[in-house]
């Protein structure tokens, strides 16, 4: 069976290992959009991952989401990021940035705009501003004339991702954000080609993977997805046809891997892997249900890992185990036990919870 600790090719890149750092919005960027020497610290401590993927980075400034986190709107947040590139380069590691569009999860304290969205629905959800938790504002619908300008947004950050330094991009595809909320029935209400039926509701995702692998190649481009997983209100119906479709179009448009959140059920994920006959990425998620809702992942171990990788996936992405275990790899390997990471400090804040977490300590 293949090993977590086999080596992978993906797109241009040989990976040490199938140990993935999953994408994390801990918010540790300054209030203007920059990336810090910090953060350069947190990633480079975590770099003999096989792959490191950036936190969740907005691609322009109506698509803002986490207020204090790291942008690629402009040239001069693409530059803050090379400090983070080159950290993570002389430690030996590789890492892509995860572009993510927030959409509709957005509100004007965050970025001075209203929102933007496939139609004028607010999500049923409470969004972290500057000012505290307040409810999700209604986005204004994009005409079907603007549509393709956000989709173009995510190719021109990926230009200057990789002008900073990212070996890679990936378009952030699940958990409600704007891709996500194409793809859903009760986000997406549209009527002219974006919406409606199943071809409608991929199309955006495809145009966005499409603009964003003309402007830098598909081996340096993936996507991630979430089928199922009714993250900030965004539900989905007809999930097996619509992935299916979905993956069918990017077989098509050649991205050099595609993240699959195991949040729908393990059939399903069978039949998407063999839809996708590239390089797949799995972060196991593990979502527990309270009510019929997801409401937070298990972290995934070792055995989790295993399980995946003996269904077909190419690489495990860790999310939560990597916040408190910089030397994951390491103890995956040796079967080490895990730190437990402390809620508190996930988002926001400065280096504590973010780069104090220790490797471990051996005892004679």
């Amino acid at each position: 069976m293949t090993s977590l600790f086999d080596r992978v090719q993906l797109g241009p890149l040989t990976l040490p290992n199938r140990v993935v750092m999953a994408p994390m919005s801990r918010v540790r960027g300054t209030a203007d959009g920059l990336a810090t020497a910090t953060m350069a610290t947190y990633f480079a401590q975590r770099a003999s991952a096989g792959l490191l993927i950036s936190d969740g980075v907005a691609p322009n400034l109506v698509g803002t989401s986490n207020p204090g986190a790291a942008g690629l709107r402009t040239d001069a947040e693409a530059a803050s990021w090379r400090q983070v590139t080159d950290a993570v380069h002389a430690n030996g590691g590789r890492i892509v940035a995860q572009l993510m569009h927030g959409g509709r999860i957005s509100h004007p304290s965050i970025s001075g705009l209203q929102p933007v969205g496939p139609s004028a629905v607010a999500a049923r959800a409470s969004l972290f501003t500057t000012s505290g938790p307040l409810p999700a504002p209604v986005p204004r619908a994009l005409g079907t004339d603007e549509v393709p300008e956000q989709a173009r947004s995510y190719a021109e950050a990926a230009v200057r991702a990789l002008d900073a330094g990212f070996d890679g991009v990936e378009l952030h595809g699940a958990n409600g954000y704007l891709i996500g909320q194409f793809l859903s029935s009760n986000a997406n209400l549209r009527t002219d080609r974006y919406g409606g039926s199943v071809a409608g509701r991929i199309r955006f995702a495809v145009e966005a993977v499409e603009a964003t692998v003309d402007a830098v190649g598909g081996d340096r481009v993936g996507i991630r997805l979430s089928p199922d997983a009714g993250i900030w209100d965004a539900v989905e119906e007809d999930v097996p046809d619509l992935y299916d479709a979905l993956l069918g179009e990017l077989e098509r448009t050649g991205p050099a891997y595609v993240h699959l959140e195991a949040t729908t059920d393990e059939d399903t994920m069978r039949a998407l892997r063999r839809r996708w006959t590239g390089p797949l990425v799995v972060n196991p998620s593990t979502w527990l249900q309270r009510g019929g809702a997801p409401y937070g992942p298990v972290p995934t171990n070792r055995t989790i890992a295993d399980h995946w990788l003996g269904l077909g996936a190419d690489l495990i992405s860790f999310g939560r185990a990597y916040v408190a275990n910089p030397d994951l790899v390491e103890r995956l390997r040796l079967g080490l036990p895990l730190a437990e990471a402390d809620p508190a400090t996930f988002y926001g804040g400065g280096a504590a919870g973010l780069v104090d977490y220790p490797t471990y300590r051996h005892t004679a």
